[in-house]
Formats: structure tokens, sequence, C-alpha cells
């Protein structure tokens, strides 16, 4: 068992992974940029080191700072969280050159999931279903053109190397096709310095389902279950389910059937989620993969009783699945989880400040996983999530009547925060219904603004 890890993040997340240290009685090592020197993870963690200042280019994603940071504390295992570096595969191989053990999968399955046409090609010789669509890169925007014609309009034109809706283009005539390419390869190439473009065809008002896997280093590989995460405004979740309500016990048993083998088959190891898009025959088309633990983690720990970090580690120790999960997984009620970012609920802008209130809910079947304090202060140089707030019922109905309580309970205050679009959210007729899919918010605010 590793003795130090170093957690290569910051935030709830970074607190999140303190505490599963904590448990195991392994020490932890926090890094921070000089925004967040008064943060909960230095406070907590075992050692604290400074890496930089508040940007993120010169702390949380200074691949040099980070891997000074853990040799100086000696560590033998980084832990990456989410998001910044944890998908990183150029990361993931420096560490392991200097002896430190990333809690993460292997660099090169890291990088062939990293490169979406690559992935989607991997899970087709597979036999995972995917969307029709091109076969590898798009060479120009007349073979775009021609794929289109194949596939059938509409078409989606994504970024190979893309994630959160950028470089990401829906086409609906062939006269928009070349504006819109060039547009989406502009895009790819600023955000992700790579232009590479693939195209599928487009699925009109879809659900997003993800599946949550673990994986040892013996090629057994154990699916959780799904996650619902249909609620979201550009590309970006606001509210995440367990179970989805379209997802039968024949079809999850299936998915996870299949999924078991594929990954086993392409060598992967530890925490990892795939996601589907779902049309309204309720068949699932891969998109993407994630090799790392998820910001919606705790929606499928509250259904399941299984710790997904403690898992991380153990697996990343050599730990058989045995070993970790301790009989099969057995799911159990229901599970919301709302992301409360600093942001004003109408206009979405960030809000950073001080918090001068922070009186978050309590009571049977609810959780907060923050970094958030009352005085604390949000800086305006990151990502708006400031916590958590995930509830567990019997049934999906007392999940919702449970997660609406506890958000009128949630009292933050010098900062805006998306409570009240949550608050809105949940007493919404059709949410309440089950009636949702990834248009739902766009949607939902359409009608908020005319009944003002």
């Amino acid at each position: 068992m590793f003795k130090k890890i170093l957690v290569a993040n910051r935030g709830e997340i970074a607190l999140r992974v303190i505490c599963a240290c904590k448990e195991l009685g392994i020490r932890s090592v926090a890094i921070y940029s000089e925004a967040d020197r008064n943060s909960l993870p230095v406070r907590f963690a075992d050692e604290a080191i400074c890496i930089g200042p508040p940007q993120l280019s010169q702390s949380y994603l200074n691949i040099p700072a980070v891997i000074s940071a853990a040799e100086i504390a000696n560590v033998d295992a980084i832990h990456p969280g989410y998001g910044l570096l944890a998908e990183n595969a150029n990361f993931a191989e420096v560490a392991e050159t200097c002896n430190i053990k990333f809690i993460g999968p292997p660099p090169e399955v890291t990088r062939l999931m990293g490169e979406k046409e690559k992935a989607r090609g991997a899970m087709k010789r597979a036999g995972v279903p995917i969307l029709p669509g091109s076969e590898g890169v798009l060479a120009n925007e007349g073979e775009a053109l021609e794929w289109a014609r194949t596939v059938g309009l509409p078409v989606i034109i994504k970024a190979s190397a893309g994630g959160g809706g950028r470089g990401m283009r829906i086409v609906r005539s062939e006269q928009e096709l070349p504006g819109l390419f060039q547009a989406a390869q502009a895009e790819a190439a600023a955000a992700f310095g790579n232009g590479d473009l693939y195209m599928e065809k487009f699925v009109e008002r879809p659900r997003h389902i993800e599946f949550q896997v673990l994986a040892d280093q013996y090629g057994k590989v154990v699916s959780l279950g799904e996650r619902e995460c249909s609620i979201q405004r550009r590309h970006q979740k606001l509210l995440e389910e367990s179970p989805s309500t379209q997802v039968t016990p024949e079809l999850r048993a299936e998915i996870g059937q299949v999924l078991s083998r594929t990954l086993s088959e392409i060598g992967y190891v530890n925490a990892g989620t795939i996601e589907f898009l779902m049309d309204e025959d309720r068949r699932l088309y891969f998109i993407e993969m994630n090799t790392r633990i998820q910001v919606e983690h705790p929606v499928t720990e509250m259904v399941t009783d299984v710790d997904l970090v403690k898992s991380q580690i153990l697996l990343a120790a050599g730990e058989r699945m045995e070993n970790v999960l301790l009989g099969p997984v057995l799911h159990r009620g229901h599970a919301i989880e709302c992301r409360i970012n600093a942001e004003h609920p109408e206009k979405f802008t960030p809000s950073a400040g001080r918090i001068t209130t922070f009186n978050p809910p309590g009571g049977t079947g609810v959780r907060i996983d923050t970094a958030a304090y009352a005085e604390g202060v949000i800086p305006p140089y990151y990502d708006s999530l400031i916590a958590k707030l995930i509830v567990r019922g019997k049934d999906r109905g007392e999940a919702l009547s449970r997660m609406s309580r506890a958000l009128e309970m949630f009292i933050v205050e010098g900062i805006y925060t998306t409570i009240p679009l949550h608050r809105k959210i949940l007493a919404d007729p059709d949410f309440r219904a089950g009636k949702i899919d990834t248009t739902f918010i766009e949607r939902f605010l359409a009608k908020s603004r005319e009944a003002a």
C-alpha cells in the first residue's frame, strides 16, 4: 500500500481525495497556488506545498512544478482528481518515469481514449454501439461533405481532442457545412492545439447516459451502473441522477457486460466513465470515455455504497477487484446530485469573492462535498464549482422531495450561486415527471424568461 499520496488538484475534489487517504491511513500532500493558501485541502492535508501564482498555467497545470512537489515530498503516488492534469497522458508518463505511481489508467490507454475518433474506432471494433459517422479524421471540407451525404443530415462535427462542447458544430444543410467546418476547426485548434475533426449523425433531443466502471490490473472490469446526466447547459452538466428512469435492468446488464469485456481487452485499469447518447427508442450510442474520476461520482457511491476514490487508490496499489468490492455490486434507492456553482443563477456570470455565510443542509440521506466555508474566498481564476449537494431516497420521488428540502436549507451569502436555479428545476413538472433530454435546460430557461 502507498505511504504518501500527492493530490494534484484543488477545491472539493482535493479534499475528497484527502479524506480517502485519511481513512486508508495514507499521508496526503496538497499542492496549492498562492490564491488557495487558506483553502481546506491545505488545512487538512498532512503536508502542503505552494507550486506557484494563481494562474493555472503557472500552478496546477505546470507539470514540472507538480512533479517537483511530488519529489520534494517523497510521495509514492499521485492522485490527479478530475479536470486539470487528470487526463494528461504526458503527465502520467512523467510521473511513472520518476517512479511515482499515477492513480489512473496506463498513459497509452488515456491517450487512445483522448483521441475521440480513435476511441470511437476501438469501441466499434469491440462491438460497442456507435453512431453512424466518419472513419478517422476528416481531411477537409470536401470529405466532410461526402460523409454528411453518406450519414444523412443533420450531423455534428466534433473536435477529436475536444470536450466541453468546444470545437463542435451541428450541421443541418449542405450550404452551411463549409463555414461550420472552418469555425469548428479554428475553435478546436485554439482550445486544444489540435484542429482535427470527425463527424457523427446528430441525434435530436437525446438523453446523456454514462456508465461507471472499475478495473483492476489483472483484467477484471466491473460496471457499477449508470448515471443520468441530461440536465446540462452548453454541454456542462448541472444535475445528475442514478439510476436513469430509461435504463432497464436488462439493458444495464447488457451494456455492463459489453463494457467489461471491451475495457479488459484494451487493458484499462482504475476508474473510468463511458458516455452514451440515448435516442427516443432507448438505443444507446457511445460518444466518449473519461479516464478519471467524474465530478458526479458521489451519485454512484450513494446507490452502491462503493467508495470510488478509495477504490481508485486500492486498485492503483495492485489490489484485486475481489478485495476492493468485497462482493457483488448492489443498487439501492435513487440518488440526485446538484452542482452548486458560484455563478449568477440567471445570467450565469462567474461570482468570485468572499463567502459571508455558508450553511449547508443535513439530515437523513443528505451529503455535501465541498471545500467552501464561511469567510472563505472564491478566487476568480478557477472553475466555478463550489459544492456538490447529493441526496438519496428509497425511490426517485423521495429523492426529489429530499433534494428540494435540502436546497431550501442551503444558505450561501456573499456571492451568487446556482441554488435558486436548482430549486426551480426541481419544481418543474416536466423534470419531476422524468421528461428530460439534453435540450431540457434551453427550453426551461426560455420558458422562465417568457414567464418573467
